[in-house]
């Protein structure tokens, strides 16, 4: 039965074939179906169909249109509703039903099986239901217009015409699809339309047996009082508003009310004549929209539009001393559950973790938001200190780490805190939050499953490695990052064995920065390779103009990071450097940790071969730090150890030397000599551990008491020996 039916609808299908889906017909069919009876439409069902399919298709065409021309669209088809007679409030509620997602009889509209976003088609939908209004309403005024002129006509009019006027406002009276009441001064009512007893649902003796003011609803305002006593005294002669009656069922029904005043020849106040029409549907349908436009549409919490609203209203109403926190909460690893289990599971985890926090905080009158994605936000007005908060924490952690049976599966989550507690004087609302943001970054990066307390020292430097990090990139290109160098000095006669070029930032307001302070950033953002690029560009140039070209001598050594030795373009660049100096590869030293080469993959020991080949030296930086695998060593093509400075601590004074650090440091140096090493050690501060160290007979040294690092211009100091 269901395929005939369908085959009638599409003429264009061959006998026999099977019929392809049709969601825009299936949909107006429904349509149709739901909307018959609702208001009397001279168009036979067949007919009836076809112009709501056509409709359809409208509505269908204008959800990629921009939103003026989509508002256009929707509010055309609602007046054609009106212009095809439907006029009764109940043809919009079916309407509305059908193309949102309650129609009676169930499923959703095949609208919202993925063809088009909700958020577009609610503003068409609501835009149809604007224009059906508008047009109803229009048709009204047009109504009250000739109820007006066919009064005014039958007071003027002769008396032999008397009859066939009254006989035309009778008409116009009894024909109207709103509802029309006429009293008296005194408030009595004298006459109601069809339409009006149809609306509030009392008999026509009923009416006439109440005043109006019985009719006013419990809600209604002062206001409308106001206006109502303003008419009657002929202080002016219309009001409209938006207003409550309660039906005959007590049920409340929302009007549009126009009452006007009727005057005698004379321009006497004589009656009040009502217009009543049902926007209840569309008042509904408003309600709807506000509530989806401010809360999120999956867990139905304020989103995060309504959360910002809610946190300026607090900081724009509080009181001197008042203070304000938040706790904003981020899921661990959820990601992973969308990823593994599938995003429903995840939409259902979500909705889990909403209600647990909303029974969190239900009882202390408070509110939780869903910001986007996994992050959650309590916001608590009046706080009395960062305890309060701690104590919330605490507790939300607790419930949200609480198993979620879904589907039948055991779901596993935990979450991490950022808690802000502050002064409302001291802070303003997007700071607040940036703040709570921040402290949520710190839970992650402590381990997770655990909340952060905001600390004012703590974000300031995290404030300042952000504002380096973002400055990098135009200190780089602006030339602001310098090159100084410090001596590597022979400890047998203290003549220059090399120097080693350090990186520094001339920041325009923090003043000389060194590397401790950036290279950390650069290495996170990526800006390791074109810095490290330019020190050894920079390191190269030096060099050939101190020393010359040159196979012996002293030599320049340039730190690489662990990312430039991973980088397949680092031979080149060196290469590049080198020729554009014209340093010679031998005066070129590359310094490098133990945990760069340690298990060193087939990229970084390629690197190094072709280094090694190209001429230039190799170190190993600040040995004894990492793994300090000698026999690792070996196998790398390396020319130079530098030992850590923390290796000569016990060596500092004569008087307390600790001959363990002795032995230590001497069995170092002979294993390095062994493997044909050269050693510098690093850290040298006192003339006792110059004196040791010769005894141990360590090639060369660096550190303070052989030389400070200093700009080039110092070339003369760095070139005397000690």
């Amino acid at each position: 039965m269901s395929t005939a039916v369908a085959g009638s609808r599409d003429d264009g299908d061959r006998a026999g074939a099977a019929v392809p889906p049709d969601p825009v017909g299936a949909l107006a069919a429904r349509w149709a179906d739901a909307v018959a009876g609702t208001s009397y439409v001279p168009l036979r069902p067949d007919e009836l169909e076809e112009l709501l399919r056509g409709l359809l298709r409208r509505l269908l065409a204008a959800v990629d249109e921009p939103p003026v021309r989509r508002g256009d669209v929707g509010r055309q088809v609602g007046a054609a509703l009106v212009d095809a007679h439907f006029t009764n409030p109940q043809s919009l509620s079916q309407t509305l039903c059908v193309l949102l997602d309650g129609e009676p009889g169930g499923g959703a509209a095949p609208l919202r099986e993925g063809v088009l976003p909700d958020r577009r088609w609610h503003a068409l939908v609501a835009a149809v239901a604007e224009g059906f209004s508008a047009a109803l309403q229009e048709r009204a005024l047009r109504e009250e217009e000739a109820i007006l002129g066919a009064a005014a006509a039958a007071r003027e009019q002769a008396r032999e015409a008397l009859h066939v006027s009254q006989q035309r406002f009778r008409a116009v009276f009894e024909g109207a699809t709103i509802g029309i009441g006429i009293g008296d001064l005194e408030g009595r009512i004298l006459e109601v339309n069809p339409a009006l007893v149809r609306l509030l649902g009392h008999p026509v003796e009923d009416f006439r047996r109440r005043s109006v003011q019985e009719f006013m609803h419990p809600a209604d305002v002062e206001h409308v009082w106001r206006l109502y006593g303003e008419l009657i005294r002929g202080e002016r002669d219309h009001f409209r508003l938006e207003k409550q009656f309660l039906k005959s069922d007590g049920e409340s029904v929302w009007t549009d009310l126009t009452v006007s005043l009727l005057r005698d020849g004379d321009g006497r106040p004589r009656y009040q004549l009502a217009l009543i029409h049902d926007v209840t549907a569309l008042r509904h349908l408003r309600r709807r929209l506000e509530f989806e436009a401010q809360h999120d549409a999956l867990t139905g919490l304020p989103n995060r539009r309504t959360f910002l609203a809610h946190l300026d209203a607090v900081f724009d109403q509080a009181s001197p001393g008042a203070r304000a926190g938040l706790c904003y909460l981020d899921l661990d690893g959820f990601k992973a559950v969308n990823d593994t289990l599938g995003h429903e599971v995840g939409d259902q985890l979500l909705v889990a973790v909403a209600q647990r926090l909303v029974s969190v905080v239900r009882d202390r009158g408070l509110s939780v938001a869903r910001l986007g994605g996994d992050e959650f936000v309590v916001l608590v007005p009046g706080t009395s200190g960062s305890g309060q908060l701690v104590a919330l924490a605490e507790e939300v952690l607790a419930a949200v780490a609480q198993p979620v049976e879904l589907g039948g599966r055991r779901v596993e989550i935990t979450a991490s805190v950022g808690v802000v507690e502050r002064s409302i004087a001291d802070i303003d609302p997007a700071e607040l939050l940036r703040a709570a943001d921040m402290t949520l970054y710190w839970a992650k990066a402590d381990g997770r499953s655990q909340w952060a307390l905001f600390e004012p020292e703590r974000d300031a430097r995290e404030i300042t490695r952000y504002r380096l990090s973002s400055a990098l990139p135009a200190a780089l290109a602006g030339e602001h990052l310098l090159v100084h160098y410090q001596p590597l000095r022979r400890l047998a006669d203290g003549r220059l064995h090399g120097v080693e070029a350090l990186v520094r930032w001339e920041h325009p307001r923090m003043g000389l920065l060194g590397p401790e302070s950036f290279v950390g950033l650069a290495e996170e953002s990526g800006m390791i390779v074109p810095l490290g690029r330019h020190v050894l560009r920079a390191a190269c140039r030096q060099a050939f103009s101190w020393f010359g070209a040159g196979s012996s001598g002293p030599y320049v050594s340039v730190n690489l990071a662990s990312r430039q030795l991973r980088d397949e373009h680092l031979v080149d660049d060196v290469r590049t450097a080198l020729s554009d100096s014209g340093l010679h590869p031998q005066q070129l030293q590359l310094e490098i940790t133990e945990s760069a080469v340690l298990g060193t993959d087939p990229l970084t020991g390629h690197t190094l071969d072709a280094l090694a080949g190209m001429g230039v030296r190799l170190a190993i930086d600040d040995f004894g730090t990492g793994y300090s695998n000698l026999a690792h060593l070996r196998r790398l093509p390396l020319d130079e150890l530098k030992l850590d400075g923390s290796f000569l601590r016990g060596l500092r004074s004569d008087d307390a030397v600790d001959p363990v650090d002795v032995q230590l440091v001497g069995s170092i140096i002979s294993l390095a000599h062994l493997l044909g090493l050269t050693v510098t050690a690093e850290g040298v501060e006192t003339q006792a551990q110059v004196t040791i160290l010769r005894e141990l007979d360590c090639d060369a040294g660096q550190g303070t008491y052989l030389g400070r690092p200093a700009e080039p211009a110092d070339l003369g100091r760095l070139l005397d020996p000690v």
